[in-house]
């Protein structure tokens, strides 16, 4: 590869912050507003930094809040963000102080693919990132766009009387526009260069820029997806946050039993709940790939998970013993089926301490040992954690806490290297499930050895602060098949099914 295909191959973000937040009815620009724990510029300055395609990020922030996206880039280690300068008046204005960075250092007739992407869209998928920029291989300017599955009318205002149609266009050649929008750098600078000999020049997307100015340049259209909204309303922002909540997070893809083994060799797991089920399963696979394992348990080793005691004895011991933890995993529970006016109070008092107590004292407990390993603790919530169903009020209503709990540790313990994540199985075949719903048809569920093979994935990913489902494959429908938000739908209407 020549080093001049290698810089015509190098890709830009530009993620646009210029919004000043008054449709949403605040006083700080809304990309700095807080969803799901984190400013909304810096969930999506961490997709750009995730998506292997795209080289480095430069931020255009609103006037005066420079050195607040610079905080949270130092703080949260975005290390492809380049620069973050002050954006124009305009959205166009902003455009062009971006296409002057860019074209900074560059070489005479070099090029480079560029992103422009609004900051308050932060649930923008890798998959669009990735066909923007392939699709820059051909052509010269990209749009994202969803179809529209509202009637659009066109209106005109008549005196003081109000709005009337005038016109319905034909919905199924309508799209609605998302971002990014990506160039070739020197496309959208020729025309910028253009529209600013024209006096009436005003566009509020790029795109536009280049269909008026430069006609016959062709613009190809990258399907966007519903879940790449721009929080703009003040309902917005409470649907961001509800969907940063349900979001889901793909499985990680399994490895050979050759990198597990090297992956695992030499390190310590500490399993509370390890007596069967899940948490067995996961202590028998890691154990046979060289991990030093721990597998606790009340009916094996006497430990009772709602005493802290038992929980940091446990973690002392496996210490002392080995010299590090790596890993902390939680399959404990109690599920128990009633009316809560018709629960007991013992009942209520076993379900508090084992599913979300135990959990809360053995997250504090392992702190101190995976900060050394930069390590990871990996809870499990119950697809009932949407949505609370009758008669499993406590159950339901303590696994919602965990992937809570899990979302604010990660945050809280990011800097420390230590890594959160929760597992969703979908009904598994576990002896807890069967004494409380007795024995089930065949093939209707997950094995607990399927969880604990993904479990393992988790454990050995980077992620952190995932919530991660292990779902039946449709044996006809590969996952690959569906679109993201088909595949986090059909998982959401699932659980409104599944216990």
């Amino acid at each position: 590869m020549s080093a001049q295909h290698i810089a015509q191959a190098r890709t830009t973000a530009v993620v646009l912050a210029g919004g000043t937040g008054q449709r949403v009815g605040l006083s700080i620009p809304k990309q700095l507003l807080k969803i799901a724990g984190k400013a909304v510029i810096e969930h999506t300055l961490s997709i750009f930094e995730q998506a292997d395609c795209i080289d480095d990020i430069i931020v255009l922030m609103a006037p005066g809040y420079v050195p607040d996206v610079e905080k949270i880039v130092a703080k949260a280690g975005l290390t492809k963000v380049v620069k973050v300068i002050e954006g124009g008046s305009t959205r166009n204005e902003t455009t062009e102080r971006a296409i002057a960075a860019l074209g900074e250092g560059l070489a005479e007739g070099e090029d480079r693919n560029v992103l422009f992407h609004d900051a308050v869209r932060p649930l923008l998928s890798q998959r669009v990132i990735k066909d923007c920029v392939d699709a820059l291989e051909r052509y010269q300017a990209v749009d994202v766009a969803i179809p529209s599955a509202d009637t659009i009318i066109v209106t005109r205002t008549h005196g003081g009387d109000g709005e009337f149609i005038t016109d319905v266009p034909d919905r199924s050649r309508l799209r609605r526009g998302q971002t990014p929008q990506a160039f070739k750098l020197s496309t959208i600078r020729r025309a910028y260069e253009i529209a600013a000999g024209d006096p009436n020049f005003q566009a509020t997307d790029d795109c536009s820029v280049v269909l008026k100015y430069l006609p016959d340049v062709p613009i190809y259209v990258v399907a966007g997806d519903e879940y790449n909204m721009k929080v703009t309303q003040p309902v917005d922002v409470f649907i961001a946050d509800k969907l940063f909540q349900l979001a889901s997070t793909a499985v990680p893809q399994p490895t050979d039993d050759a990198a597990y083994r090297d992956l695992l060799t030499g390190k310590t797991l500490v399993v509370f709940g390890g007596s069967y089920g899940i948490g067995a399963d996961i202590a028998s696979l890691a154990e046979s790939y060289g991990a030093t394992v721990y597998a606790l348990g009340r009916s094996t080793t006497g430990t009772h998970v709602e005493n802290p005691e038992h929980i940091d004895d446990a973690l002392s011991k496996a210490y002392a013993d080995t010299g590090r933890i790596d890993y902390v995993v939680n399959t404990a529970g109690v599920l128990r089926i009633g009316r809560l006016a018709e629960t007991d109070n013992a009942t209520i008092q076993e379900a508090l301490n084992v599913n979300y107590l135990a959990p809360v004292q053995i997250a504090r407990a392992s702190h101190k040992y995976l900060a050394e390993t930069k390590g990871q603790l990996l809870l499990y919530t119950s697809s009932s954690y949407t949505r609370g169903r009758a008669e499993y009020s406590l159950y339901s209503s303590t696994k919602a806490a965990m992937v809570n709990l899990t979302q604010a540790l990660a945050d809280e313990w990011a800097n420390e290297g230590v890594r959160v994540n929760c597992v969703n199985p979908e009904r598994t075949a576990t002896p807890m499930r069967t004494k409380a719903f007795g024995e089930e048809p065949a093939g209707t569920l997950l094995s607990s050895e399927a969880v604990a093979r993904t479990s393992l994935d988790v454990l050995l990913s980077e992620m952190t602060g995932h919530v991660i489902d292990v779902r039946q494959q449709d044996p006809t429908r590969g996952a690959s098949e569906a679109s993201g938000f088909e595949q986090a739908l059909a998982a959401v209407l699932d659980r409104q099914a599944d216990v």
